[in-house]
C-alpha cells in the first residue's frame, strides 16, 4: 500500500511566535500500552504494568518545572490503574492529557489487521472516525476532560486525519515526524515536512508541532536529500553518520546518543528554531518493555539523557513550554482551553 505524502506548508501558515513566547521547548510522552516491538502486532497481547513507574518518572520533570504532554492511547485510557495514576499526575495544573490513537488495538475493530493498517489514516474514512470517537470519548470519561491534543500512533496520520480532529475540537496536532518517511511499510512521507510549527487543517484551525529531526555534521545544510541519496548506497549514512558529515537527529532518548543530541538542540537553536519538540515512548521508563532500555543499565542512560539535555537547555535560556501555553501563543482562529 502506498503512503500517504504530506504536502509541505504553504510559506504564509508557518507560526512567527510572539516575542514574549520566547524559545521553548516540550516534552510529550507517548502513553501507551507494553507490546513485542520485534513481533507483528495484536489486538490484545500488551500490557500497561509500567503506568506504576510513572508518578517517579513525572516527578524527575516535575522538580525542574517541566510539563508533561501525555499522549493517551486506549489501553491507557481504559484501564483503571492507569487512570488513577495519571490523574494525579496532571493534578499539578500544567501537565495535560491528549490523545494517541493506536489503530490496532483501539475499537471499532472492522480492519483487517495489517501493518498498513496500523497506520490509521490509511483506514476508510468513517472508521478513522469511529475510532477517534471511540478513543476521545474513552478519555473524556476518564478524566474528565475533553482533549484537544492528538498524535496518531506510529505517526500514520492520512489525508483525512486533520478534517477530522478539526471538527471534534481538536486544536493541536503532533503527529508529523520532520524529514522521516515510513512509506516502505505503507506509512506517511514527512519529507516536506520541517521543524516549525504552523497552521494546518481546514480553515488553519489546527496547530501542527512537528516533532524535531535536526540534520547535524559537515553536510547537514544538504539536509534530506542527500540523506535519502545515501539510503540507497549500502552502508552510506553509516558511513556519513561516523565520519561525522550527516546524521539524522530525532529529540528523543530512545537510540540517539546524547552527544548527537546535544550537537542537534545546539544547530537548532543557531537555525532560530523557537519551539523544540522531544518525545519517548511510556514503556521506556521499565527495563524490558521497549528495544531502547533492555536493561538498568540503559534505565540509567535514558535518565542521564534528560538531565544533560535539560542541563544544557536551562543554561542556554530555553523555557519548558506546556500545551496550553502553546496554543495560547498560537494564532489559530478558534481555542479553547485544556483543562
Amino acid at each position: 500500500m502506498r503512503g500517504y505524502r504530506v504536502p509541505p506548508p504553504p510559506a504564509g501558515d508557518m507560526v512567527d511566535w510572539p516575542a514574549e513566547f520566547g524559545t521553548r521547548f516540550t516534552v510529550f510522552v507517548d502513553t501507551e500500552e507494553e507490546f513485542d516491538w520485534n513481533a507483528p502486532l495484536t489486538r490484545d497481547r500488551h500490557g500497561v504494568s509500567h503506568v506504576t513507574a510513572l508518578p517517579e518518572t513525572h516527578r524527575r520533570f516535575a522538580g525542574r518545572g517541566i510539563p508533561l504532554a501525555y499522549m493517551v492511547d486506549y489501553p491507557i485510557a481504559t484501564d483503571p490503574r492507569a487512570i488513577e495514576i495519571l490523574r494525579g499526575l496532571v493534578a499539578d495544573g500544567v501537565s495535560t492529557i491528549g490523545t494517541q490513537l493506536h489503530a490496532w488495538v483501539n475499537p471499532p475493530f472492522d480492519e483487517i489487521l495489517s501493518p498498513a493498517n496500523s497506520f490509521a489514516g490509511n483506514l476508510p474514512e468513517s472508521l478513522e472516525a469511529a475510532k477517534l470517537d471511540a478513543l476521545t470519548g474513552a478519555i473524556t470519561a476518564a478524566f474528565g476532560v475533553v482533549p484537544v491534543a492528538y498524535r496518531a500512533g506510529r505517526y500514520g496520520i492520512g489525508p483525512a486525519t486533520l478534517g477530522l480532529l478539526a471538527a471534534r475540537g481538536y486544536l493541536l496536532d503532533s503527529s508529523m515526524r520532520s524529514a522521516h518517511c515510513y512509506t516502505d511499510e505503507g506509512g506517511p512521507d514527512f519529507a516536506a515536512i520541517g521543524n516549525r510549527a504552523f497552521r494546518t487543517g481546514p480553515a488553519g484551525a489546527l496547530l501542527e508541532v512537528p516533532l524535531t529531526t535536526v540534520f547535524t555534521g559537515l553536510a547537514r545544510r544538504a539536509g534530506i536529500g542527500l540523506y535519502n541519496a545515501l539510503g540507497r548506497v549500502p552502508k552510506g549514512r553509516g558511513v556519513f553518520a561516523r565520519s561525522h558529515m550527516l546524521s539524522r537527529v530525532a529529540l528523543t532518548p530512545e537510540q540517539m546518543p546524547l552527544a548527537d543530541a546535544r550537537e542537534a538542540v545546539a544547530v537548532a537553536l543557531g537555525e532560530g528554531l523557537r519551539l523544540l519538540n522531544f518525545s519517548f515512548h511510556s514503556p521506556s521508563i521499565v527495563p524490558g518493555h521497549t528495544p531502547y532500555v533492555r536493561d538498568a543499565a540503559d534505565l540509567a542512560a535514558f535518565h542521564g539523557w534528560w538531565d544533560r539535555i535539560l542541563d544544557d537547555l536551562g543554561r542556554r535560556g530555553v523555557a519548558p513550554a506546556s500545551l496550553a501555553e502553546i496554543i495560547d501563543a498560537a494564532p489559530l482562529p478558534a481555542k479553547r482551553a485544556l483543562r
